[in-house]
């Protein structure tokens, strides 16, 4: 069996992040779990399909996301949690469907995973999920660690319930695919006692519903705000008022961790770590940029928090000097991975520091040694895709 299917609460398996993103959903009982495959999301449910027959769980690989997506509101609307996981590339195939389901809303809990790809290392584009949370007015997560992959993916399933609607979990490809020790919680269980009552209320937008629903979704953001505001997964670590305040979610907290310790500005310097980022948690937000002039914003792809963050400094903390840095002002790249280097640039320009970074000619004769004694490889499909026949055909 699965190291991911022990039920051994307080113990630590050293998990992938999507490993953990599955045991977390084991966690919080789900009973239905499907996706369609792409990296680098693919894992999540393999993951599941492990340990499928053993748990008594239905695990499917689907169509296309949009059949997964609604194979697993199928499953919610009879009142078994389930779990679906895809890349961004295929939320633009589930899209059309959830852009109704955020409307309609669910019954049992649903938690929609999306596993980005900074950089396209297998993928065609590079788009930024977290903007379809926003337009479609859901929460949303991002874990920073293999350890808050699963209890975030857990607690997904609570707050989905709690709104009766689609809960999305972001990851991308660094957090998905690294390891890292993760202390397991005790297995769900599961309700296999599935019913649909058709006299429900009509789960359908048609017949003017959908300004009612809609109403509906912006009372539930709000109630969510509040939850936020206390959330075990947004954390300060620095000074009472730094010189300079990052801001980060995601895989940019460790970059931004890094960079102030090979820096040694832990008494200058300040994170704000937050893992619910939309919507934010405004209280804490604020009371954070309230103590510093210079606001660094490191995050993976779009410049989304930092917008966001821009957007509740203009409402809520009106006539003061706050200089905020990131996409906007060329700190951090827009487009591709972000790493330590960055960040380590980005702080030292702004709080003018000197650092050496690497020899830009030692990184010359290293690709130069590296490039000789490696035979290059093109990058490959995964085994098993069925777009490597494709491209043949």
């Amino acid at each position: 069996m699965s190291t991911i299917a022990v039920n051994a609460p307080g113990t630590i398996q050293l998990l992938m992040g999507n490993e953990a993103i599955a045991r977390g959903a084991l966690e919080a009982g789900v009973g239905v779990a499907a996706a369609y495959p792409g990296t680098p999301s693919s894992d999540i449910i393999d993951s599941l399909a492990d340990v499928a027959k053993d748990l008594n769980l239905y695990v499917e690989w689907s169509v296309n996301e949009k059949v997964a997506l609604e194979v697993a509101a199928g499953a919610s609307l009879g009142g078994v949690r389930s779990l679906t996981a895809m890349k961004q590339l295929g939320l633009n195939v589930a899209l059309d469907f959830l852009a109704n389901v955020s409307l309609t809303g669910i019954r049992s809990g649903l938690v929609l995973v999306l596993c980005d790809d900074p950089g396209a290392l297998s993928s065609t584009n590079e788009q930024d999920s977290r903007n379809i949370a926003k337009m479609l007015d859901l929460p949303l997560l991002e874990p920073a660690t293999a350890q808050e992959a699963k209890d975030m993916t857990k607690w997904a399933f609570e707050l989905s319930e709690q709104i009766s609607n689609v809960c999305l979990v972001r990851s991308v490809t660094r957090i998905s695919h690294a390891r890292g020790n993760v202390v397991l919680g005790e297995l769900g269980m599961i309700n296999d006692g599935a019913s649909f009552d058709t006299a429900q209320k009509p789960y359908t937008t048609i017949m003017g519903g959908a300004p009612q629903y809609h109403r509906i979704l912006h009372e539930n953001l709000a109630k969510i705000a509040q939850l936020y505001e206390s959330s075990p997964f947004n954390w300060y670590a620095g000074p009472e008022r730094p010189e300079l305040l990052i801001i980060t979610c995601g895989s940019g907290w460790f970059y931004s961790w890094e960079a102030i310790k090979m820096l040694s500005l832990e008494d200058s310097a300040g994170i704000l770590k937050l893992g619910t980022t939309w919507p934010l948690p405004g209280e804490l937000v604020r009371r954070h940029m309230m103590k510093a002039e210079k606001i660094l914003v490191v995050e993976e792809v779009d410049a989304f928090l930092e917008n966001n963050l821009k957007v509740l400094a203009i409402d809520s903390l009106p006539g003061r000097d706050r200089i905020f840095y990131g996409k906007h002002s060329g700190h951090v790249n827009p487009f591709g991975e972000i790493n330590t280097d960055i960040v380590i640039r980005a702080v030292a320009d702004i709080l003018n520091r000197k650092y050496m970074m690497r020899d830009e000619a030692y990184r010359q004769k290293a690709t130069e040694i590296l490039s000789r004694d490696v035979v290059f490889r093109e990058t490959q499909f995964c085994p098993g895709c069925p777009h490597r026949g494709l491209f043949w055909a």
